[in-house]
């Protein structure tokens, strides 16, 4: 048992020793406000507070996580073993900066409740963050401090027993678009041939021609392709499927038809499947609600995963309405625009409401690689995706963290804006599902 002083004893602080001591360390401990009893005892034992201790760990708090409610922080940085620090505080001990606050800091994602410029979708923009601003946006730091804070724990405390933590490799699947011409209904199918001919794309005249009169396979139906893959690296895959009304950030197919069902039905047979909160969705707890019900429906089952469509998040509205539709796992964390660590953490995590000051049971699992951020927002080749996929991955694989990619049934088709895509998915799943 890891004895804790704390002058004094806070929500936030309970929360970040779980996760570092329950969750990553598989550690118990106890927290003290007794200077009698944190001298006698006799185990190992850390000191959180400016009382002084002689021959003790110390961490000497920034006040972070004694504060209640969100304001902007002085963030002083520093350096520790060679990685970044955030709340620089104490310069020549042993760990010199508030650990935990720092990790409270970015987990919580505590500057996304702050104002903030959003983009044309309201959200959160990368560039902004204190990650990318300090250049560590590729880089899982809490998951090294932990390592570090590990190798000083058993430095002090040889007893210590750590869980171990072990590299895992989840590939997700987002399915906004099922078909690119199957299925779309009269007037959609109508509606097309009308863009193709004012726009003179006979090429896609024909296309759509072929595919309707079923001689040609739709681009967008890579699913077989995508299961030998799955069967052959025997990979763990959650699809992500799009439900909502139609919209024009949303366009997959209605709920209600039947050869979609049955694809999802089929995909189902072979993997676990999350809802997919549409465009329309964001902050309306009535249609994710909704949403949640189609999936549930169609599958025959409870549903409890989620990724949000676009990535919108918005803190604390997003989550709260996931949690309150049943939602208890979530895979939005990562950004459109940029490869890299939103949270900073490749593990996943308890979320914690700052607007209530609450631990929740939403976990969140954060993903650093999408591989449309590659095609539209870096602009990138496919022949030269992967020396910006390598080093993320390496990062993972380093720190035993839970690597998450994520990819769409289009990017496989080698259609359109995908031509010379489609062999990446399978190099990537090569290089991720061995450690």
């Amino acid at each position: 048992m890891l004895l804790i002083f704390q002058d004094k004893i806070s929500l936030r602080s309970k929360y970040i020793f779980n996760f570092f001591f329950t969750d990553m360390y598989g550690i118990g401990y106890k927290l003290t406000q007794n200077k009698d009893e944190f001298n006698l005892y006799q185990g190992p034992k850390i000191n959180y507070s400016n009382e002084e201790f002689e021959n003790e760990l110390n961490i000497k708090p920034f006040g972070l996580l004694h504060e209640i409610g969100i304001r902007e922080q002085n963030i002083p940085i520093g350096n520790w073993n060679n990685e970044i620090t955030l709340f620089k505080n104490n310069p020549g001990e042993e760990i010199p900066f508030d650990l935990f606050s720092a990790t409270f800091y970015l987990i919580t994602r505590y500057e996304e409740y702050l104002p903030h410029i959003t983009d044309m979708h309201n959200r959160f923009e990368a560039d902004s963050s204190i990650a990318f601003q300090h250049q560590f946006l590729h880089k899982p730091i809490v998951n090294y401090w932990l390592i570090n804070f590990k190798k000083c724990l058993l430095n002090h405390f040889p007893q210590l027993q750590f869980k171990n933590q072990t590299y895992s490799y989840i590939s997700t699947i987002d399915i906004d678009n099922a078909y690119a011409f199957k299925q779309k209904g009269v007037m959609r199918t109508i509606g097309g041939y009308g863009r193709s001919v004012v726009n003179f794309f006979w090429e896609d005249f024909a296309e759509r021609t072929k595919v309707l009169l079923g001689k040609l396979k739709d681009p967008y139906d890579t699913y077989e392709k995508q299961l030998e893959i799955q069967k052959k690296y025997k990979i763990n895959v959650i699809y992500f499927f799009l439900l909502g009304d139609y919209g024009i950030n949303d366009k997959n197919l209605p709920s209600n038809n039947k050869k979609f069902q049955s694809l999802i039905k089929h995909l189902n047979d072979y993997a676990e499947v999350g809802i997919h909160p549409s465009y329309g969705s964001n902050d309306n707890y009535n249609q994710v609600k909704k949403e949640i019900n189609r999936l549930s429906t169609i599958v025959h089952r409870d549903i409890f995963k989620s990724r949000q469509h676009f990535l919108k998040l918005k803190f604390p509205s997003t989550y709260k309405t996931l949690i309150e539709n049943g939602i208890t796992d979530d895979y939005t964390m990562g950004y459109a625009t940029n490869l890299g660590f939103r949270a900073s953490v490749c593990t996943p995590y308890f979320w914690y409401d700052l607007d209530t000051e609450t631990e929740t049971t939403l976990k969140i699992h954060p993903f650093p690689i999408m591989e449309a951020t590659l095609r539209f927002y870096m602009k990138e080749k496919p022949e030269h995706a992967m020396q910006h996929i390598l080093p993320i991955v390496n990062e993972v694989k380093k720190v035993d963290g839970e690597l998450i990619t994520l990819w769409h049934n289009e990017s496989l088709s080698n259609w359109r804006e995908w031509k010379g895509w489609q062999n990446l998915y399978e190099e990537v799943v090569r290089l991720a599902q061995r450690k």
